[in-house]
């Protein structure tokens, strides 16, 4: 089925709202407000990583905002190098200062979009991707940057997963829409709600947790695993 994704929003736009949204991605305690659960899936896939990979030498961080998902890692593995990945240029900049005071290990920056990364083989020990996959489009772009994440991930290593998700039956997609909904009202309201819902609809592509473990396995881990689901969020995530 080929949908068509002519009216999402371009990289440029997504970039864009990012680079003027730096403060509010660098709350470590909080994470990021309109993800439910925020700091409890932070914890849960950084503690999944340090369970699988307790000798990680080697952490890449995709779509890796202001650094927290990499410094909360730290914190449980000191002085890893850390390769971090986004598409905004003042979000690595933030993120890079903040990791640096944080490890002796090397800093490596790349600005680019997920799809286009260009990494080694069988070269890190964990990779973490927190609410940057949704905004992948077609089903070519998913196999292809989850092909890139097995390729790279040394054999034993692992990769988590914390992001917005879709479900697969429209009517319990629609449930945890509503649940979502009431959720962002506490936060901010109706028109919070609205404003929040509005650039998901524009900006957003997500797949169900069923598509994403299917697709992990299809192009070659071993195993994978939940660790939370809650609503409109997840936390997944697959060892090679």
């Amino acid at each position: 089925m080929h949908k068509d994704y002519s009216r999402k929003a371009t990289n440029e736009e997504i970039k864009t709202r990012f680079d003027n949204d730096v403060e509010r991605f660098s709350n470590l305690e909080s994470g990021q407000q309109t993800t439910i659960d925020a700091p409890l899936t932070m914890e849960l896939c950084t503690g999944a990583a340090e369970c699988v990979n307790p000798n990680a030498k080697e952490l890449l961080d995709i779509g890796c905002g202001a650094g927290n998902y990499t410094l909360k890692m730290l914190s449980k593995i000191p002085n890893l190098n850390c390769t971090l990945n986004d598409l905004s240029l003042p979000m690595l900049e933030r993120a890079r200062k903040r990791v640096s005071a944080q490890t002796t290990g090397k800093i490596t920056i790349i600005q680019d979009d997920m799809r286009n990364l260009n990494l080694p083989d069988n070269h890190f020990d964990i990779i973490l991707a927190a609410a940057t996959f949704h905004h992948l489009r077609t089903d070519t772009d998913w196999e292809l940057v989850f092909t890139k994440v097995y390729r790279a991930l040394k054999p034993g290593g692992s990769i988590w997963i914390s992001d917005l998700i879709a479900h697969d039956s429209v009517l319990i997609d629609n449930l945890f829409r509503n649940h979502y909904g009431a959720y962002l009202e506490t936060l901010g309201g109706e028109a919070y709600k609205q404003k929040v819902f509005d650039y998901i609809e524009y900006e957003d592509t997500p797949r169900s947790i069923n598509y994403q473990l299917a697709l992990l396995q299809k192009v070659g881990f071993s195993t994978t695993e939940i660790l939370h689901k809650n609503s409109y969020f997840a936390a997944f995530g697959a060892i090679k």
